[in-house]
């Protein structure tokens, strides 16, 4: 199998000088592990909820947004998840990155500098027209909701 994968060059600014720039750990892996960029650790308790600083800034160009996402390990682990997953960074924010991340676990959960706590995966967006119809196409699943695909 061949790889079809296309490399997008992204502009990242260290807006604190001990930051990381985002990466992959293997080649095959689709997101990138966004890092924490703290001065002290910070712990969080049960149900507590943080934004944590990642020292970064990106220039994300028009028509792509990154999208940021929980880590599966932290979530299993720990408990440790994101507010607002996927988090969405629009194109033309130019602040530093934070990640809004919850301890939905029973034990109270530190993060350190340089702990991997998320991450990120740039998507193509799509400009919608929206239009007004009388009536929608008719599908075999119709208005059937929650749990009606199966167990």
């Amino acid at each position: 199998m061949t790889s079809t994968e296309e490399t997008l060059r992204l502009a990242i600014f260290k807006c604190h000088p001990h930051a990381r720039t985002p990466h992959r750990q293997t080649a095959g892996s689709a997101g990138y592990d966004i890092h924490a960029c703290l001065d002290n650790p910070v712990t969080m308790n049960p149900g507590e909820r943080v934004s944590v600083p990642t020292g970064i800034q990106v220039d994300i160009p028009p028509g792509f947004v990154l999208s940021v996402r929980p880590r599966s390990g932290l979530a299993i682990n720990h408990g440790v998840t994101l507010i607002n997953s996927p988090g969405t960074i629009d194109p033309d924010f130019r602040g530093e990155v934070k990640i809004l991340m919850v301890n939905l676990g029973a034990d109270p959960f530190t993060i350190c500098h340089g702990d991997r706590i998320a991450q990120a995966l740039l998507e193509k967006v799509y400009a919608i027209d929206w239009h007004e119809t009388t009536q929608l196409e008719r599908t075999a699943r119709g208005e059937q909701g929650f749990g009606s695909t199966g167990k």
